[in-house]
């Protein structure tokens, strides 16, 4: 019975691949191809590493001789050292053109692709317009334009120089130090300016300039109520002058100084107190009464103007607003409304008398004949 019972067969190697043919072995002319195409790629290689040790055209990474270098050796430092530098590698730190590759024109150099869109200008090809203006390039007939600025220090100055310039130039307009006007006791009668109240030769040369008007700085002092300088504002809100007296330089003399409030603001004009009072007295208003009758004229009417404008705007409010009464004042403690008898029990009723006219607003008024309350009436 155990003879003729069948056998399982033993297991293979290759049964747990089911479905896949086992792979057949390498015919000889396979293994012949196969041989011939490594040979061929180890010439190929040992050819293009001679001619890269040759011509140095090559990465470092190239130039490894397989009789010397094994793979992961390291490479000696012959092969990297600053002598053996590739054409290829440049180096923005050199300017020399033998290691740096040659040098290359701006023009030549692309921008990246993402930071192309951009306008390139060349500075130095660029012209300055002074922004539109005139130049003395552009106008070289203009004189004004070529006219130094005098507030500006030149070039060829140090700032020591252009101190003592301006120092000087000080001096010069106000004619003192220096360029004050020499003092000479050989000039008789009107050729000899004195000062016109104590009759000194030591007078403000720029006051006779601008003012003519003689005097020496202390007298200046000692008589305010002539030599004191008035300013424009006050000229016209004290002695009533306009505009165009005071900006009249043959009716009344000016003398400006830069404004003390704002330097950026307009120069402040400066007047002689008696040349302007004797201006405003003789010729203008005649007196001093007078003056002082056209300045409490001006002040009523000013004060007259502004009542009326206040009386317009409180009529307007009454029309807009239709007011037909005002709450009369609360009494006692606990108060009241308006139109209450706080004295008796009820509401008071008005009894109103007759309409008269306010002689000031020329709005008729009724009063109430009990209780004395007045009501403007309003006739449209």
């Amino acid at each position: 019975m155990s003879e003729g019972r069948p056998c399982t067969p033993p297991p293979s190697g290759a049964a747990s691949n089911l479905g896949v043919l086992p792979r057949p072995p390498l015919t000889p002319e396979q293994t012949r191809k196969i041989e011939l195409s490594r040979l061929k790629a180890k010439a190929l290689r040992d050819q293009r590493e001679a001619e890269a040790r040759r011509n140095e055209d090559h990465p470092i990474s190239l130039r490894r001789s397989t009789s010397t270098m094994a793979a992961g050796q390291k490479r000696p430092h012959s092969l990297i050292s600053p002598s053996n530098v590739p054409a290829t590698l440049r180096d923005g730190r050199s300017t020399d053109p033998a290691k740096n590759g040659g040098f290359r024109p701006l023009d030549s150099i692309q921008p990246a692709r993402n930071f192309a869109k951009y306008v390139e200008y060349d500075f130095s090809k660029m012209t300055d317009t002074k922004g539109g203006f005139l130049t003395v390039e552009d106008d070289p007939h203009n004189k004004a334009l070529h006219a130094p600025n005098a507030d500006e220090k030149p070039v060829h100055m140090t700032l020591k120089e252009w101190e003592r310039h301006q120092l000087l130039r000080s001096l010069r307009e106000q004619k003192a130090g220096p360029f004050e006007p020499g003092l000479s006791v050989l000039k008789r009668g009107k050729e000899r300016i004195v000062c016109r109240e104590c009759g000194s030769m030591e007078i403000d040369w720029k006051w006779e300039e601008v003012f003519g008007c003689a005097v020496c700085n202390a007298c200046k002092e000692k008589v305010p109520e002539k030599y004191s300088l008035l300013t424009k504002t006050e000229a016209k809100e004290d002695y009533l002058l306009t505009d165009p007296e005071l900006k009249d330089d043959e009716l009344l003399p000016h003398l400006e100084r830069p404004n003390p409030h704002k330097s950026t603001w307009n120069n402040m004009m400066l007047y002689l107190r008696y040349q302007v009072e004797e201006y405003a007295f003789s010729k203008k208003w005649g007196s001093a009464e007078a003056l002082d009758e056209e300045f409490v004229k001006r002040e009523s009417e000013k004060k007259k103007r502004k009542e009326d404008k206040f009386k317009t705007k409180l009529q307007e409010l009454k029309k807009r607003t239709r007011v037909e009464a005002y709450r009369r004042n609360r009494k006692g403690e606990g108060g009241g409304e308006f139109g209450d008898d706080l004295g008796r029990a009820g509401k008071h009723t008005h009894q109103w008398g007759r309409t008269v006219e306010n002689e000031d607003s020329g709005v008729g008024v009724k009063t109430c004949t009990e209780c004395g309350m007045e009501v403007e009436e309003l006739e449209f």
